[in-house]
Formats: structure tokens, sequence, C-alpha cells
């Protein structure tokens, strides 16, 4: 077999024997058996960051899976929530209904496949310096997000491999005024991520404009979809994290 056919660049489970490389937008990833049961991983990303382990394994061979995990890991595990700023507001008239297909970020996770277990293994970001945070809310007790622009698209089908995949959004309007909605947040622990070959989609999103008491807010919850694309490994410890009330601007 020669090199050639040992350089893969699309999301997926691999079983690597002897040695194969990984190439996704800036980023190397290269795995080689080094002994009877041991083998070395090197990745290096694209602001050139070197990583090297030693994976010693049970069997004569090594498997893996790549995929698309939510964008809660760069440049610092400290936000649970996401914020979609979209490019382009929605306006909805009263009592109106709509579905939206919008982008949002994704980074890469790489699993150790054994026993029945998928071990986080590494994580990698082909657009890091997109990667920032932002903070919805006061500065007393607003909640840390992870912040993206986000483009209005056609379909699931115009997700960005390895950068980004596709969040329908279903919204609806209780109130009895037209309203704008320029960006949503959500929890992300909520949404799972499914991938088919180099793209990306989450779980759905239903957002509805309501009256809270006094105040006029958007109600975003999880709403699981169907798809025969696979599901991705948890590369996360999923902890329960508060719903954030959005007052509509």
């Amino acid at each position: 077999m020669g090199d050639s056919e040992n350089v893969f660049s699309t999301y997926g489970l691999y079983t690597i024997k002897e040695k194969a490389e990984f190439s996704f937008i800036g980023v190397t990833i290269k795995i080689e058996k080094i002994g009877e049961h041991v083998y070395s991983y090197y990745r290096k990303d694209t602001e050139d960051n070197l990583l090297k382990k030693v994976i010693p394994v049970t069997s004569s061979e090594l498997t893996i899976e790549i995929s698309p995990i939510r964008p809660l890991n760069y440049p610092a595990k400290r936000a649970a929530h996401v914020y979609l700023d979209f490019e382009t507001p929605i306006f909805l008239s009263e009592g109106s209904a709509a579905s939206v297909f919008v982008r949002c970020p994704v980074e890469i996770g790489i699993f150790l496949v054994h026993d029945g277990h998928k071990d986080s293994l590494d994580w990698v970001d082909c657009k890091p310096f997109n990667s920032r945070f932002c903070l919805y809310g006061s500065p007393e007790s607003g909640t840390l997000c992870k912040y993206a622009p986000s483009e209005i698209v056609d379909s699931y089908d115009d997700s960005t491999p390895f950068t980004d995949g596709i969040l329908k959004v279903d919204l609806k309007n209780d109130l009895e005024k037209g309203l704008t909605i320029s960006k949503i947040v959500f929890a992300a622990n909520d949404v799972s991520v499914y991938y088919k070959n180099s793209k990306a989609m989450f779980d759905s999103l239903k957002v509805v404009l309501k009256k809270k008491l006094t105040l006029e807010i958007l109600d975003v919850t999880t709403q699981p979809i169907e798809t025969d694309w696979i599901k991705s490994p948890t590369f996360e410890k999923v902890e329960s994290i508060k719903r954030v009330d959005m007052g509509i601007e």
C-alpha cells in the first residue's frame, strides 16, 4: 500500500495496523506503530503547536474515531454556552413562525476506541483565529459564551468541512407585535453533533418569543433530530447547565 493510500481527510472510524496520516485544513495528525503493542501519536495544528503522545494498546492494531464536537474547548474550556450572532437578523411578525438553517462552529475530536469505550485522546480547532468569548448579560451575573458570527444558509448540506455544522432553528412569535431576532444563546451540552463524510450538523433548537411575567423573552429549547448521520461521541463531561432567559432587544 502506498503512502498516499494512508492519508485520510474525512470523519469516521479508522483501524490502524502500521501507520496513518490525517489532514484537516492546516492540521496534520500522524499515528504510527513503534512496538508490538505501542503507537506514537503526533499532531501539528494550524498555529504550528506540536503534540506528541505514546499510546499503549492490548491488541495488534489501534482504532480511533475522528468526529466533529461542540466548540467548547478552544481557546479554553471556560464556557458551556454558545452565542450565535446572526449576520442577517430575522424579522418575525406577530403570530408567525419560520424555520431557518444557520452555521455553528465545530471542533474536531479524536477518540481512542477500545473495549467498547471511546476515550477522548485529543481535539483541534481548524479556525482558532475566529475563536473568542463574549459575555451575555450584565458584568456581575452574565453568562460567558463561545461567540461566533452565524450565516443563514439553505440546508444541512451547506456545512463547511471541519469548521462548522448546520443548526436548524424553529422560530415562533407568540407576542402581539413583530420583532427582530439578531442572536441566540443556548447550552451547547444539550445539543448533540452528527457527521457524514466531512460535514456536520446539530440537534435543532426551538425558539419562542413570549411573555414571562412582565418580560418579553426568547425561550430556547433543544429538539433531538432523526437522521442517518453518525452521532459523535461526547468529548466533554456532560453536566446539567442552566438555561439562559434571553431578553428581546
